[in-house]
């Protein structure tokens, strides 16, 4: 599970998730990759689960590159808990994934391969995806 070592502040606010992705939008490392088609919080477990889905589908062939780090706390208060009295603890982590924005990164296989092991991991997110290849993104400007 992907988590930051250590945080400046705890407890953040929840923000807004506005916009297009300006940064992180092209294939820059691997061949192909999976692009986010709208706005989610994306928590360290489905990073995670979508991972591995991807690196059993190729049979550890190839190299996978993780593009988005959950840097977000999420707080939750206990169950049956009064109103007040503060934030709740952090419970888990997020990172915030804008449309436009590239998830995942595969090289090292042939395209057969890589669209199969993205349409697994994109099942395992919260967001509609879309397959990208290097060609493809380095065009959009």
């Amino acid at each position: 599970m992907l988590l930051p070592k250590r945080v400046k502040y705890r407890r953040v606010h929840r923000g807004r998730m506005t916009g297009k992705a300006y940064r992180g939008n092209k294939v820059t490392y691997g061949d192909f990759g999976l692009q986010a088609l709208e706005p989610s919080w994306i928590t360290s477990n489905q990073i995670e689960a979508a991972r591995i889905a991807m690196t059993r589908y190729c049979k550890r062939f190839g190299k996978v590159w993780i593009k988005i780090f959950p840097d977000k706390p999420v707080t939750e208060k206990p169950a049956e808990t009064r109103m007040g009295s503060g934030k709740g603890s952090p419970e888990y982590w997020v990172a915030v994934v804008k449309p436009g924005r590239v998830m995942f990164e595969l090289g090292g296989v042939d395209e057969a391969t890589a669209r199969e092991a993205m349409r697994l991991a994109a099942m395992k997110l919260p967001v509609k995806c879309k397959f990208v290849k290097k060609e493809e993104t380095e065009g959009e400007q």
